[in-house]
C-alpha cells in the first residue's frame, strides 16, 4: 500500500498550531491590572477625561528653566472692523472642521497651534461682542473647539485600551510573553460609550466628527473586548 502525502497548506497549519500550543505552554502566568477610571473634568475648555498639563503650560515651564519668560504672551485685540474678524473666525472653523480628527499625530502637532491661534480670535472678538453676527460665529467656534477636545480626549483613551488589550493577548495572540489584563475594562469601555452618546445628544450638529473619532475608536475597542454600545452594529461587529 502506497504511502499517501500530506499537502504542504496543511502541513504549514499543523505546525503553526503546534507552534502556538507550544507557545502557550510556555508563557508564564499572567498577572491582571485594574486601570483606574479617568475623572470627568474640566480644564480650561471643555474636556471630558483628565489628562497630562497642557502642552502650551509644558512649553512655558520648559522655557522658564533655559532662562526666558515663563509667562505666556497675552494674545493682541486686533484693530480690523467685524467682518475681517467674522472672516478670520469662518477661515479657523472651516479648518478645524476639515481636519481628519481620528489622525491624532495630526491634532498633537496641530492642537498647540489652533488653541493659540483661538485665544487670539477671541481677544479679536472681544470688541465687537455687541455684533450679533460676530457673536454667533464665535459661539459655533467655541463649540467646536469643545467638542474638538472631549472628543481627543475620549478616543485617546480608547486608544489606550486597545493597546493595553493587544499587549495582554502576547506574541502575535498566542499569549507568549503577554502583559497584564485590565481586570475593568468594561468599566472604561461603558464609560467612553456613556460619554459618546452624550456628546450625540449635547451636539448633534458634529455627528460626523464624534463617529469619525469616538465612534470608530469603540469599534475598534468591541474587537478586543465584546460590550454594548448605541451603534455598535453600524460598524459591522
Amino acid at each position: 500500500s502506497g504511502s499517501t502525502s500530506v499537502p504542504n497548506f496543511l502541513q504549514n497549519a499543523i505546525m503553526q498550531r503546534i507552534t502556538q500550543q507550544a507557545l502557550r505552554r510556555l508563557a508564564p502566568t499572567v498577572a491582571s491590572q485594574r486601570l483606574a477610571v479617568p475623572a470627568v473634568t474640566s480644564l480650561g475648555r471643555v474636556r471630558c477625561f483628565a489628562g497630562p498639563q497642557d502642552v502650551l503650560d509644558k512649553y512655558a515651564a520648559l522655557n522658564a528653566k533655559s532662562g526666558g519668560s515663563s509667562a505666556a504672551p497675552k494674545p493682541s485685540v486686533s484693530s480690523g472692523s467685524p467682518e475681517e474678524v467674522l472672516a478670520l473666525l469662518q477661515q479657523f472653523q472651516d479648518e478645524v472642521v476639515s481636519t481628519n480628527w481620528a489622525d491624532y499625530l495630526n491634532l498633537v502637532y496641530s492642537g498647540p497651534f489652533w488653541q493659540a491661534k483661538f485665544e487670539e480670535l477671541e481677544a479679536s472678538a472681544a470688541p465687537f461682542a455687541g455684533n450679533d453676527s460676530v457673536a454667533q460665529k464665535l459661539s459655533e467656534v467655541q463649540e467646536l473647539m469643545d467638542v474638538l477636545y472631549q472628543c481627543e480626549d475620549v478616543r485617546d483613551h480608547v486608544n489606550e485600551l486597545c493597546e493595553l488589550a493587544t499587549r495582554a493577548s502576547g506574541l502575535m495572540g498566542t499569549g507568549y510573553a503577554a502583559g497584564e489584563k485590565v481586570e475593568n475594562i468594561d468599566e472604561h469601555a461603558q464609560l467612553c460609550a456613556q460619554t459618546y452618546q452624550e456628546l450625540l445628544s449635547k451636539h448633534p450638529d458634529y455627528k460626523p466628527k464624534i463617529e469619525q473619532t469616538i465612534g470608530h475608536g469603540l469599534a475598534v475597542l468591541r474587537q478586543k473586548h465584546k460590550f454594548k454600545f448605541a451603534s455598535m452594529h453600524r460598524y459591522f461587529f
